[in-house]
């Protein structure tokens, strides 16, 4: 048996509304086994089978559209895959100073290193970003709520992802010890 974490895109904002009981119930339909979920943001942790991440992404974006009625994007990491994306982060200064303005952005397939070198030269603030693979780091000294950094860096890199506060991914990382 395998531990996943399950991210779920855009979900409990604008409008697509997911009970973490209802994910629940639904992760447990399919099988997986010592379900929990974190936060109201669709964070989900889970045992089954192994499979690869695309195959499990897209079992469950389909049951998602099924039981649930709504269409989201899964990004999907094993435990160990999770810890190895919190020991590439190339920011620990920023995310131990200030976890809660330090984002991970998961995707499903690695960027480009010229994409995200493009990212950081269309930022016109102060944030700043790095990336391993599949996923991008970024601190946001100011906060995201006003912050440009978002737009700019998503435009550039052309592909959806799903960001989590550097808190979020310790309590998930946390959540698949156990």
């Amino acid at each position: 048996m395998t531990t996943y974490v399950a991210l779920l895109r855009g979900v409990n904002v604008g409008g697509k509304m997911v009970s973490m009981a209802k994910l629940r119930e639904m992760l447990e339909s399919l099988g997986f086994a010592d379900v929990r979920t974190l936060l109201q943001s669709g964070n989900a942790v889970f045992g089954a089978p192994a499979k690869t991440a695309a195959r499990l992404e897209q079992q469950l974006e389909a049951a998602t559209a099924k039981h649930l009625g709504i269409t989201c994007d899964y990004h999907v990491r094993t435990a160990a895959e999770l810890q190895a994306a919190i020991d590439a982060n190339p920011m620990t200064a920023q995310a131990d100073k200030d976890p809660s303005r330090f984002t991970v952005t998961f995707y499903k397939a690695p960027l480009d290193a010229a994409a995200v070198k493009a990212a950081q030269a269309a930022i016109q603030g102060p944030e700043i970003l790095g990336a391993d693979g599949r996923h991008l780091y970024m601190y946001w000294p100011d906060g995201q709520g006003n912050s440009k950094a978002g737009a700019a860096v998503g435009k550039v890199l052309k592909v959806n992802g799903t960001a989590r506060n550097w808190n979020t991914v310790l309590k998930l990382a946390a959540l698949t010890a156990k």
